[in-house]
């Protein structure tokens, strides 16, 4: 083999260089250094570098990271929080090995879970031990672990967040101590750790109490926002679980009704027309078209009634649930208490409308039944949820802060894996129990190796 010059210089260059290194311990210690891997979330608005990216194997090597890491750890899961719970510049730690149902129990129907197991696997993995999930929330990206550490939800005034169903769980601390934890041992952690933020440790599995498997029948129709909101109580009364989805710049929403069946299963549908997906395709075409023209655009979007219909669909349980989101947003989200949703609604709807905002993404409205989780945003109170996006390529933070004050005025919560603005001084009075929580957090991880920036803010953490 003959070499040319080029190739010749080029390897000379190459072995200068190795030399270089081997002769200069900083530029070795350089070379050595672990290559950096930006991280994002799903809409792209959260971002950082962090230092390393881990996915331990095993619980050993979980605890040998948790007390080697230099620096601050977060946890991060599907990366489907649009808050900023997850960028540092430190140590992200997925659980992506901790995966899969790991034990169940036939005679109480409670199930345990690897913390990282993404909640669209659950659903037909406790059908198989005759299971399933009480509720369900409209996206099933997330993680087990980041769906209970946010309070995540679906819809039902009889049912809980996932948080109030955990019944168990097992979480290594700062220092690399497996706890245990359920209402007999650690009953001040495992409740605290049931809406955790990621702020107490890492938890590695979590126990959960369910039900047989159901199926569901799903019901889809149009009707004008006032009247769904003057039928609240009866729409809430007489279906197990019920939403609408609310139409910006018209009069009219989507409402859909879940309830338990015993009828056959209807065919399968395309996941592009499922749970409104096609609906909202529609209105973003509308938009896209008519935003400059308020009086046309309002005309359109009101006949769509004319044009949508909606079959009923009937399946298992986990299958009607969650839907496929082929369109990428940003999102904020308050829970209010449950008496207050129409007022609540009427005056976002009304501020839309009176100061034209560039929204078209539907207002999501839904109620949650109270628990006792010291942070869960439905802690103490019957709650409505209400949430507001915008297209991931739009610009939200006008839109978010005009309408966010009106969730104030009315005693609103806000989502912790949703985007909002306050802090810990705004948000310590919204919480009876907010001490509790801290007081475990500064026992657990006195060092604040859990925190990033906006735990801090909104936990009251100086560093």
């Amino acid at each position: 083999m003959t070499l040319s010059r080029r190739q010749l210089l080029q390897g000379s260059a190459l072995a200068g260089a190795f030399l270089a290194l081997a002769s200069n311990p900083t530029l070795a210690q350089l070379a050595r250094a672990p290559r950096l891997i930006p991280w994002r979330n799903w809409s792209g608005a959260q971002t950082c570098l962090p230092l390393a990216r881990l996915a331990p194997k095993d619980l050993d090597e979980l605890v040998q990271v948790i007390r080697q890491a230099p620096g601050q750890i977060r946890p991060v899961g599907s990366a489907h929080s649009f808050s900023a719970l997850v960028p540092t510049d430190g140590t992200l730690l997925s659980l992506s090995y901790f995966n899969g149902l790991l034990d169940h129990d036939p005679s109480t129907l409670q199930a345990t879970f690897a913390a990282g197991t993404p909640m669209s696997r659950m659903g037909p993995a406790l059908k198989a031990v005759g299971q399933a999930l009480p509720n369900m929330a409209d996206i099933d990206y997330q993680t087990l672990a980041g769906a209970i550490s946010t309070s995540t939800h679906g819809t039902g005034v009889g049912f809980t967040s996932y948080s109030g169903c955990v019944t168990g769980l097992q979480l290594v601390t700062a220092q690399g101590e497996v706890l245990d934890c359920d209402a007999q041992r650690h009953p001040e952690v495992f409740n605290a750790a049931r809406v955790s933020l990621g702020a107490l440790g890492v938890a590695t599995r979590i126990r959960s109490q369910n039900r047989a498997p159901y199926r569901l029948r799903e019901r889809q129709w149009i009707a004008r926002t006032e009247e769904l909101l003057e039928d609240v109580e009866k729409n809430t009364r007489e279906n197990q679980h019920w939403e609408m989805l609310v139409v910006t710049h018209s009069d009219y929403a989507l409402s859909i009704a879940l309830n338990e069946t015993g009828d056959a299963p209807t065919p399968p549908i395309d996941p592009a027309e499922a749970g409104g997906n096609e609906f909202v395709s529609i209105i973003e075409k509308l938009d896209k078209y008519a935003s400059d023209f308020p009086d046309t655009r309002r005309t359109l979007l009101n006949s769509l009634r004319f044009f949508a219909s909606f079959e009923d669909r009937v399946a298992e349980s986990f299958e009607v649930y969650a839907n496929v989101r082929n369109v990428r947003f940003n999102e904020m989200e308050y829970s209010v208490p449950a008496e207050h949703g129409p007022a609540c609604l009427r005056e976002i709807l009304k501020l839309i409308n009176d100061k034209d905002l560039r929204t078209w993404f539907p207002i999501e409205y839904r109620y949650v039944k109270a628990d006792d989780i010291p942070l869960s945003m439905f802690e103490g109170r019957d709650s409505c949820s209400i949430s507001v996006h915008q297209h991931y390529a739009m610009d939200h933070h006008n839109f978010f802060a005009a309408v966010e004050p009106i969730f104030w005025k009315y005693a609103g919560r806000p989502h912790w894996g949703k985007l909002h603005t306050l802090n810990a001084r705004t948000l310590q009075p919204l919480y009876p129990r907010w001490d509790e929580f801290t007081r475990v957090r500064r026992e657990l991880d006195p060092s604040g190796k859990f925190l990033n920036a906006h735990l801090q803010s909104i936990l009251g953490v100086a560093r």
